[in-house]
Protein backbone atom coordinates (compact mmCIF):
# COMPACT_ATOMS: atom_id res chain seq x y z
CA UNK A 1 0.00 0.00 0.00
CA UNK A 2 1.73 3.20 -0.53
CA UNK A 3 0.75 5.54 2.08
CA UNK A 4 1.45 8.81 0.29
CA UNK A 5 -1.90 8.50 -1.71
CA UNK A 6 -4.41 10.87 -0.29
CA UNK A 7 -7.16 7.67 -0.49
CA UNK A 8 -10.53 8.26 0.96
CA UNK A 9 -11.02 4.94 3.28
CA UNK A 10 -10.42 5.99 6.45
CA UNK A 11 -12.90 9.40 6.01
CA UNK A 12 -15.61 9.42 8.52
CA UNK A 13 -19.25 11.02 6.91
CA UNK A 14 -20.20 11.78 10.95
CA UNK A 15 -16.95 12.67 12.07
CA UNK A 16 -18.55 16.63 13.89
CA UNK A 17 -19.70 13.84 15.82
CA UNK A 18 -16.75 12.05 17.47
CA UNK A 19 -15.11 13.46 20.35
CA UNK A 20 -10.84 13.76 19.46
CA UNK A 21 -8.34 11.47 19.69
CA UNK A 22 -10.37 8.31 18.73
CA UNK A 23 -9.30 5.13 17.54
CA UNK A 24 -10.96 4.03 14.24
CA UNK A 25 -11.58 0.20 13.07
CA UNK A 26 -12.83 -0.77 10.07
CA UNK A 27 -14.10 -3.85 10.02
CA UNK A 28 -14.15 -4.54 6.46
CA UNK A 29 -10.57 -3.96 5.97
CA UNK A 30 -10.12 -6.72 8.72
CA UNK A 31 -12.00 -9.22 6.96
CA UNK A 32 -9.75 -8.57 4.28
CA UNK A 33 -6.82 -9.25 5.99
CA UNK A 34 -8.08 -12.18 7.45
CA UNK A 35 -9.16 -13.29 3.93
CA UNK A 36 -4.95 -12.57 2.74
CA UNK A 37 -3.73 -14.74 6.23
CA UNK A 38 -5.54 -17.49 4.68
CA UNK A 39 -4.20 -17.32 1.34
CA UNK A 40 -1.08 -17.00 2.53
CA UNK A 41 -1.28 -20.43 4.87
CA UNK A 42 -3.11 -22.27 2.85
CA UNK A 43 -5.16 -24.04 5.71
CA UNK A 44 -6.71 -22.09 8.72
CA UNK A 45 -5.01 -24.89 10.70
CA UNK A 46 -1.69 -23.40 10.16
CA UNK A 47 -2.41 -20.30 11.55
CA UNK A 48 -1.95 -18.78 15.07
CA UNK A 49 -2.42 -16.01 15.33
CA UNK A 50 -1.17 -13.35 17.96
CA UNK A 51 -4.06 -10.96 19.41
CA UNK A 52 -1.53 -8.48 20.81
CA UNK A 53 -2.06 -6.26 18.16
CA UNK A 54 -6.06 -5.20 18.95
CA UNK A 55 -6.94 -7.69 22.52
CA UNK A 56 -10.58 -7.58 20.91
CA UNK A 57 -13.28 -10.63 21.45
CA UNK A 58 -14.65 -9.16 18.08
CA UNK A 59 -11.54 -10.01 15.96
CA UNK A 60 -10.84 -12.58 17.69
CA UNK A 61 -14.64 -13.95 17.10
CA UNK A 62 -13.83 -12.67 13.01
CA UNK A 63 -10.89 -15.23 12.92
CA UNK A 64 -13.13 -17.94 14.31
CA UNK A 65 -15.76 -17.70 11.74
CA UNK A 66 -13.02 -17.97 9.58
CA UNK A 67 -11.93 -21.27 10.93
CA UNK A 68 -9.06 -20.21 12.98
CA UNK A 69 -8.99 -22.20 16.26
CA UNK A 70 -5.43 -21.51 17.60
CA UNK A 71 -4.10 -18.24 19.26
CA UNK A 72 -1.17 -16.77 20.86
CA UNK A 73 -0.86 -14.38 23.44
CA UNK A 74 1.59 -12.13 25.78
CA UNK A 75 -0.54 -11.70 28.73
CA UNK A 76 -3.23 -14.04 30.95
CA UNK A 77 -5.42 -11.37 30.13
CA UNK A 78 -5.34 -11.98 26.78
CA UNK A 79 -4.85 -15.37 27.27
CA UNK A 80 -8.86 -15.01 29.42
CA UNK A 81 -10.47 -13.40 26.74
CA UNK A 82 -9.11 -16.06 24.21
CA UNK A 83 -10.85 -18.64 26.69
CA UNK A 84 -13.76 -16.46 27.37
CA UNK A 85 -14.58 -16.58 23.37
CA UNK A 86 -14.11 -20.48 23.77
CA UNK A 87 -11.00 -20.48 21.87
CA UNK A 88 -9.52 -24.04 21.34
CA UNK A 89 -5.99 -23.67 21.63
CA UNK A 90 -3.94 -20.66 23.62
CA UNK A 91 -0.32 -20.11 24.02
CA UNK A 92 0.98 -17.64 26.07
CA UNK A 93 3.94 -16.70 24.84
CA UNK A 94 5.61 -14.95 27.17
CA UNK A 95 8.15 -16.68 30.40
CA UNK A 96 6.02 -16.76 33.28
CA UNK A 97 7.35 -15.87 36.39
CA UNK A 98 5.96 -14.99 40.05
CA UNK A 99 2.32 -15.83 40.53
CA UNK A 100 2.21 -16.10 36.20
CA UNK A 101 2.53 -20.04 36.57
CA UNK A 102 0.06 -20.67 39.46
CA UNK A 103 -2.90 -18.35 37.68
CA UNK A 104 -2.26 -19.95 33.85
CA UNK A 105 -3.35 -22.97 36.04
CA UNK A 106 -6.41 -21.51 37.63
CA UNK A 107 -7.05 -20.54 34.16
CA UNK A 108 -7.14 -23.85 32.91
CA UNK A 109 -8.43 -25.38 35.76
CA UNK A 110 -11.93 -21.98 35.20
CA UNK A 111 -11.79 -22.85 31.33
CA UNK A 112 -10.95 -26.71 30.78
CA UNK A 113 -12.66 -26.39 27.27
CA UNK A 114 -9.16 -24.56 25.68
CA UNK A 115 -5.85 -26.27 25.81
CA UNK A 116 -3.34 -23.39 27.75
CA UNK A 117 0.40 -23.57 27.00
CA UNK A 118 3.00 -21.45 28.03
CA UNK A 119 6.70 -21.13 26.92
CA UNK A 120 10.25 -22.20 29.11
CA UNK A 121 13.51 -21.43 28.26
CA UNK A 122 15.40 -22.49 31.25
CA UNK A 123 15.31 -25.38 33.58
CA UNK A 124 14.30 -23.10 37.17
CA UNK A 125 11.20 -21.82 35.10
CA UNK A 126 10.30 -25.73 34.33
CA UNK A 127 10.72 -26.69 37.60
CA UNK A 128 8.45 -23.92 39.08
CA UNK A 129 6.03 -25.01 36.31
CA UNK A 130 5.83 -28.33 37.35
CA UNK A 131 5.85 -27.59 41.01
CA UNK A 132 2.72 -25.64 39.94
CA UNK A 133 0.89 -27.85 37.47
CA UNK A 134 1.46 -30.59 40.16
CA UNK A 135 0.20 -29.02 43.44
CA UNK A 136 -2.76 -27.27 41.42
CA UNK A 137 -3.49 -31.20 40.12
CA UNK A 138 -4.33 -30.16 36.09
CA UNK A 139 -1.57 -30.34 32.98
CA UNK A 140 -0.60 -27.54 30.67
CA UNK A 141 1.13 -27.40 27.54
CA UNK A 142 4.69 -26.72 27.30
CA UNK A 143 6.90 -25.05 24.28
CA UNK A 144 10.64 -24.78 24.22
CA UNK A 145 11.27 -20.83 23.87
CA UNK A 146 14.33 -20.88 21.21
CA UNK A 147 16.63 -17.81 20.89
CA UNK A 148 16.88 -17.51 16.78
CA UNK A 149 19.16 -14.00 17.24
CA UNK A 150 16.33 -11.89 18.64
CA UNK A 151 18.68 -12.00 22.09
CA UNK A 152 15.76 -10.86 24.23
CA UNK A 153 14.37 -14.25 25.19
CA UNK A 154 14.95 -18.42 24.83
CA UNK A 155 17.85 -20.63 25.07
CA UNK A 156 20.24 -21.02 22.09
CA UNK A 157 20.11 -24.27 20.07
CA UNK A 158 22.78 -26.49 21.18
CA UNK A 159 23.50 -28.89 23.85
CA UNK A 160 21.54 -26.75 26.48
CA UNK A 161 18.54 -26.58 24.48
CA UNK A 162 18.24 -30.47 23.72
CA UNK A 163 19.33 -31.03 27.63
CA UNK A 164 16.24 -29.29 28.81
CA UNK A 165 14.17 -30.34 26.00
CA UNK A 166 14.39 -33.91 27.57
CA UNK A 167 13.35 -32.65 30.66
CA UNK A 168 10.70 -30.85 29.53
CA UNK A 169 9.52 -33.98 27.67
CA UNK A 170 9.64 -36.23 30.60
CA UNK A 171 8.33 -33.90 33.14
CA UNK A 172 5.04 -35.19 34.47
CA UNK A 173 1.49 -33.16 34.52
CA UNK A 174 3.47 -31.20 31.16
CA UNK A 175 2.39 -31.77 27.81
CA UNK A 176 5.86 -30.91 25.91
CA UNK A 177 4.50 -29.64 22.34
CA UNK A 178 7.15 -28.84 20.59
CA UNK A 179 9.45 -25.74 19.64
CA UNK A 180 8.35 -21.48 19.70
CA UNK A 181 10.94 -19.84 17.17
CA UNK A 182 10.17 -15.89 17.14
CA UNK A 183 12.17 -14.40 14.49
CA UNK A 184 11.03 -10.10 15.00
CA UNK A 185 14.58 -8.90 14.61
CA UNK A 186 14.54 -10.29 10.83
CA UNK A 187 13.03 -7.06 9.34
CA UNK A 188 14.97 -6.42 6.43
CA UNK A 189 12.97 -4.81 3.71
CA UNK A 190 14.48 -6.33 0.56
CA UNK A 191 12.10 -9.87 0.65
CA UNK A 192 14.80 -11.97 -0.65
CA UNK A 193 17.50 -11.06 2.16
CA UNK A 194 14.44 -11.33 4.27
CA UNK A 195 14.33 -14.45 2.99
CA UNK A 196 17.20 -15.77 2.99
CA UNK A 197 17.63 -14.16 6.89
CA UNK A 198 14.91 -16.08 7.60
CA UNK A 199 15.82 -19.40 5.99
CA UNK A 200 19.39 -19.17 7.89
CA UNK A 201 18.49 -18.81 11.33
CA UNK A 202 15.54 -21.75 10.93
CA UNK A 203 18.43 -23.87 10.16
CA UNK A 204 19.30 -24.22 13.65
CA UNK A 205 15.81 -25.24 14.73
CA UNK A 206 15.50 -27.57 12.13
CA UNK A 207 19.28 -29.43 13.42
CA UNK A 208 17.88 -29.21 16.83
CA UNK A 209 14.82 -30.91 15.99
CA UNK A 210 17.20 -33.53 14.34
CA UNK A 211 19.18 -33.90 17.09
CA UNK A 212 16.03 -34.91 19.01
CA UNK A 213 14.13 -37.22 16.44
CA UNK A 214 17.60 -39.14 16.52
CA UNK A 215 16.91 -39.71 20.15
CA UNK A 216 13.84 -41.03 19.40
CA UNK A 217 12.15 -37.78 21.05
CA UNK A 218 8.99 -36.31 18.92
CA UNK A 219 9.21 -32.51 18.21
CA UNK A 220 4.84 -32.28 17.76
CA UNK A 221 4.90 -28.24 16.42
CA UNK A 222 6.79 -25.70 15.64
CA UNK A 223 5.26 -22.39 16.04
CA UNK A 224 7.67 -19.75 13.86
CA UNK A 225 7.90 -15.98 13.01
CA UNK A 226 5.72 -12.85 13.34
CA UNK A 227 4.66 -10.52 10.89
CA UNK A 228 7.80 -9.64 8.44
CA UNK A 229 8.41 -13.75 8.47
CA UNK A 230 4.92 -14.98 8.20
CA UNK A 231 4.96 -15.55 3.86
CA UNK A 232 8.82 -16.96 4.27
CA UNK A 233 7.55 -19.75 6.78
CA UNK A 234 4.19 -20.19 5.02
CA UNK A 235 6.31 -22.30 2.41
CA UNK A 236 7.78 -24.74 5.33
CA UNK A 237 5.11 -27.91 5.81
CA UNK A 238 4.42 -28.50 8.93
CA UNK A 239 5.26 -25.20 10.54
CA UNK A 240 2.58 -22.97 12.61
CA UNK A 241 2.18 -19.46 11.40
CA UNK A 242 1.87 -17.05 14.17
CA UNK A 243 1.34 -13.05 12.82
CA UNK A 244 -0.24 -10.52 14.79
CA UNK A 245 -0.22 -7.18 13.24
CA UNK A 246 -1.53 -8.33 10.25
CA UNK A 247 -4.86 -8.01 11.17
CA UNK A 248 -4.57 -4.11 11.79
CA UNK A 249 -1.47 -3.54 9.79
CA UNK A 250 0.22 -0.01 9.99
CA UNK A 251 1.94 2.17 8.27
CA UNK A 252 5.22 1.08 9.26
CA UNK A 253 4.94 -2.38 7.85
CA UNK A 254 3.23 -0.53 5.18
CA UNK A 255 5.71 0.81 3.95
CA UNK A 256 8.83 -1.71 5.26
CA UNK A 257 6.90 -4.52 3.76
CA UNK A 258 5.63 -3.30 0.71
CA UNK A 259 4.64 -6.41 -1.36
CA UNK A 260 2.63 -7.86 1.67
CA UNK A 261 -1.48 -7.64 0.85
CA UNK A 262 -2.40 -6.62 3.75
CA UNK A 263 -4.40 -3.00 4.51
CA UNK A 264 -4.03 -0.53 6.83
CA UNK A 265 -7.36 -1.48 9.36
CA UNK A 266 -7.23 0.85 12.01
CA UNK A 267 -7.06 5.22 11.96
CA UNK A 268 -6.78 7.86 14.93
CA UNK A 269 -9.28 10.90 14.26
CA UNK A 270 -7.72 13.90 15.47
CA UNK A 271 -8.36 17.73 15.29
CA UNK A 272 -6.19 20.95 14.34
CA UNK A 273 -5.92 22.61 17.97
CA UNK A 274 -3.50 25.67 17.31
CA UNK A 275 -1.50 26.97 14.79
CA UNK A 276 0.73 28.63 17.32
CA UNK A 277 3.15 30.55 14.58
CA UNK A 278 3.61 30.99 10.88
CA UNK A 279 4.13 26.83 9.57
CA UNK A 280 3.00 25.66 12.72
CA UNK A 281 0.06 23.98 13.56
CA UNK A 282 -0.58 21.39 17.03
CA UNK A 283 -2.69 18.34 17.16
CA UNK A 284 -4.42 16.73 19.86
CA UNK A 285 -2.23 13.44 19.16
CA UNK A 286 0.40 13.48 22.17
CA UNK A 287 1.95 10.59 24.03
CA UNK A 288 -1.24 9.38 25.64
CA UNK A 289 -2.81 9.05 21.75
CA UNK A 290 -0.20 7.10 20.00
CA UNK A 291 3.11 5.05 20.39
CA UNK A 292 5.37 7.37 21.33
CA UNK A 293 8.83 5.00 21.51
CA UNK A 294 9.97 5.06 18.53
CA UNK A 295 11.47 8.36 16.76
CA UNK A 296 9.52 10.58 14.75
CA UNK A 297 7.22 10.37 12.41
CA UNK A 298 4.72 8.58 14.62
CA UNK A 299 1.71 8.27 12.28
CA UNK A 300 1.67 9.34 9.25
CA UNK A 301 -1.18 11.89 7.88
CA UNK A 302 -2.24 11.13 4.71
CA UNK A 303 -4.04 15.07 4.36
CA UNK A 304 -0.50 16.36 4.86
CA UNK A 305 1.90 13.89 3.42
CA UNK A 306 4.85 16.60 3.38
CA UNK A 307 4.66 17.75 6.91
CA UNK A 308 7.34 17.58 9.35
CA UNK A 309 6.49 16.16 13.09
CA UNK A 310 8.83 18.81 15.16
CA UNK A 311 7.94 17.89 18.84
CA UNK A 312 5.34 15.79 20.82
CA UNK A 313 4.00 16.05 24.66
CA UNK A 314 1.36 14.56 26.55
CA UNK A 315 -1.85 15.90 24.30
CA UNK A 316 -0.01 17.74 21.66
CA UNK A 317 1.60 16.72 18.50
CA UNK A 318 3.11 19.77 16.69
CA UNK A 319 3.67 20.24 12.71
CA UNK A 320 5.55 22.28 10.72
CA UNK A 321 4.74 22.65 7.13
CA UNK A 322 4.54 25.73 4.35
CA UNK A 323 1.51 28.28 5.82
CA UNK A 324 -0.42 27.90 2.29
CA UNK A 325 -0.62 24.03 3.69
CA UNK A 326 -1.82 24.08 6.83
CA UNK A 327 -6.25 23.98 7.37
CA UNK A 328 -7.71 25.91 10.12
CA UNK A 329 -8.18 25.20 13.61
CA UNK A 330 -11.28 22.91 14.02
CA UNK A 331 -9.72 20.97 10.88
CA UNK A 332 -10.27 16.80 11.57
CA UNK A 333 -7.36 15.08 10.85
CA UNK A 334 -6.82 11.68 10.52
CA UNK A 335 -3.37 9.96 11.32
CA UNK A 336 -2.36 6.07 10.54
CA UNK A 337 -0.09 5.01 12.98
CA UNK A 338 3.35 3.56 12.54
CA UNK A 339 3.63 1.35 15.23
CA UNK A 340 -0.28 0.11 15.70
CA UNK A 341 -0.10 -2.38 18.84
CA UNK A 342 0.92 -0.51 21.86
CA UNK A 343 -1.67 2.57 19.98
CA UNK A 344 -4.54 0.25 20.85
CA UNK A 345 -4.08 0.22 24.28
CA UNK A 346 -4.25 3.60 24.80
CA UNK A 347 -8.16 3.29 24.36
CA UNK A 348 -11.16 1.90 26.41
CA UNK A 349 -12.86 1.11 22.87
CA UNK A 350 -12.60 1.40 19.31
CA UNK A 351 -15.65 3.16 17.11
CA UNK A 352 -16.20 0.89 14.19
CA UNK A 353 -16.23 2.83 10.51
CA UNK A 354 -18.64 0.35 8.16
CA UNK A 355 -19.68 1.99 4.63
CA UNK A 356 -17.64 5.60 5.64
CA UNK A 357 -19.69 6.21 9.08
CA UNK A 358 -19.00 5.33 12.72
CA UNK A 359 -21.19 2.58 13.85
CA UNK A 360 -20.62 1.11 16.71
CA UNK A 361 -17.92 0.18 19.28
CA UNK A 362 -15.44 -2.42 20.34
CA UNK A 363 -14.26 -2.67 23.68
CA UNK A 364 -10.59 -3.35 24.10
CA UNK A 365 -11.28 -5.82 26.40
CA UNK A 366 -7.67 -6.91 27.31
CA UNK A 367 -5.81 -3.69 27.11
CA UNK A 368 -4.87 -4.34 31.21
CA UNK A 369 -2.63 -6.94 32.31
CA UNK A 370 -5.86 -8.38 34.05
CA UNK A 371 -9.01 -8.46 33.35
CA UNK A 372 -11.50 -7.17 35.63
CA UNK A 373 -12.12 -9.47 39.13
CA UNK A 374 -15.41 -11.18 38.79
CA UNK A 375 -14.88 -12.82 42.72
CA UNK A 376 -11.18 -13.55 44.94
CA UNK A 377 -8.01 -12.64 43.58
CA UNK A 378 -6.88 -16.10 45.24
Amino acid sequence: MDFKQNTPWFEVENAAEIDSPALLVYPERIAHNIREMLAIAGDPARLRPHIKTHKMAEIIRMQQKAGIRKFKCATLAEAELLAQCEAADVLVAYPLTGPGPARLSRLQKKYPATRFSCLVDNLQALETLQETVTAEGIRLGVFMDLNVGMNRTGIIPGPEAVALYLKMDSAEFLDCRGFHAYDGHLRNPDPEIRASDCDTAFKEVEALREILLAQSIRVPNIIAGGSPTFPIHARRTEVELSPGTTLLWDARYGTQFPEMPFLPAAALLCRVISKPAPGICCLDLGHKAVAAEMDFPRVFLPQLPESKQISQSEEHLVLKDDPSNLPPVGTVFYAIPMHICPTVIKYPQALTVIEGSVRGKWNIAARDYHLPLKGPVF
